[in-house]
């Protein structure tokens, strides 16, 4: 074996040796995958459950309304997209109410106020579900980082969309609701 051949063997022995070691390296301090758990919730996946109590003292737990499509809009007084969104939001829950449509408005109370949220639900004349998320643990479950947040939430209890920012248009709205509504559990 030439000497350039015994350089090039050792070199390669050295690299794979060092590949190896980097390999379990990464392994031991950056376990692979996410350990069991979705990154974020999306379309497609499983909604988080939670339990919240609304405005007037109720308590919401999202698993319970399975068999109905569901929104969640995740938002704050102080926000002004979720404000130009809400009176669209009010006429497609007026219009499909009946038909088992549910909207859930989720405040972050954590960042905002219980009253600023009772008086917010008056002036727009809301009549859907006005929940209190005072821990922000509804939040952190859906992984809410922007404000609004929603999720189209189909009758099977499974993630169909997410929209993140706003003001979503009335169009879109009624679109995903109908489309929710439509489809047999």
């Amino acid at each position: 074996m030439t000497t350039i051949a015994k350089h090039w063997r050792l070199i390669s022995l050295t690299a794979l040796i060092l590949s190896a070691g980097w390999m379990a390296l990464t392994a031991l301090f950056f376990p692979s995958g996410t350990g069991g758990r979705i990154p974020a919730p999306r379309q497609g996946f499983l909604a988080p459950d939670f339990e919240l109590t609304t405005l007037d003292g109720q308590t919401v737990q999202l698993s319970r309304l399975q068999a109905q499509p569901v929104i969640v809009n995740f938002w704050a007084t102080w926000c002004a997209p979720c404000k130009a969104e809400m009176p669209a939001m009010q006429r497609v829950y007026q219009q499909y109410r009946d038909q088992g449509l549910v909207i859930l408005a989720v405040n972050a109370t954590n960042q905002d106020s219980r009253q600023a949220a009772a008086d917010f639900a008056s002036q727009y004349n809301l009549t859907f579900s006005i929940l209190l998320d005072t821990s922000a643990e509804a939040a952190r479950q859906y992984q809410v980082r922007a404000l609004p947040t929603t999720f189209f939430i189909d009758r099977a209890g499974n993630i169909h969309d997410v929209i993140v920012g706003g003001p979503m248009s009335e169009g879109l709205l009624r679109a995903q609701a109908e489309q929710m509504l439509a489809e047999v559990p």
